[in-house]
Parts: C-alpha cells; structure tokens; sequence
C-alpha cells in the first residue's frame, strides 16, 4: 500500500510541477492545488497507515493500549487542508481581478502590461 501511494505521490508532484509551468495562471493555481494534495498525502504517509484503534488512554492506565493511530500526522494535514484552502481562494480572486484588469490570463502578456495597470 505504500508503494502505491508512492507512485500516487510521485504522480501528483509531477502533474502540479508540469502545470505550474505552464503559461496560463489558472493552469498555475490547478498545479498548486496539486502540490498541496500531494503534500498532504505524503505527510499522511509518513505519519504511518494503520487501522488502528483511537489514542485513548483507558482509566487507570499511564499509555494507550498498541497498536493505536497517531493523531498529529492527521492534525498537520488537517491545517495544511485549511491554509491550503484559504491559498487557493484567494488567488482565484487574485487571478478574476488581473483577468478583469488586463483581459488575459497569459502570464508573458502580464508581464507586458506591468505599466498599464
């Protein structure tokens, strides 16, 4: 399982690197998208898959019971999700505001019209 979502990871950061290359920004903010599952991902990943029971300490003992899954891997990705959420919204209204502006979403003809905006 966890060679598959190796190659699944692997996969994931080619495509976002492919596309944050790519001349179009919405194709730019798809790629980012990308990369921030793919991180998610591998955190998630080197957090360790186990189905396994909650970290729950019973009453009366000092450590849970193994095996038992660890909750900060699933923490972090769950700021990540956010932060990554937020990111993402505002360059889209970034990216609506420059294509109201300029009428392009063409990063070389961005760079044309730095003194026009």
């Amino acid at each position: 399982m966890t060679s598959l979502l190796a190659f699944l990871i692997g996969g994931l950061y080619a495509g976002g690197l492919y596309m944050i290359m790519r001349r179009s920004i919405v194709k730019m903010i798809m790629g980012l998208a990308l990369l921030s599952y793919a991180t998610n991902l591998l955190i998630f990943t080197v957090g360790g898959l186990t189905r396994a029971a909650p970290p729950i300490i019973e009453t009366g003992a000092t450590e849970p019971v193994a095996p038992f899954a660890d909750p900060v891997p699933q923490a972090l990705i769950l700021t990540a999700i956010v932060i990554g959420f937020g990111v993402l919204a505002f360059a889209m209204v970034l990216i609506e505001q420059t294509h109201r502006s300029v009428g392009t979403d063409d990063s070389n003809n961005l760079r044309g019209s730095e003194g026009e905006l």
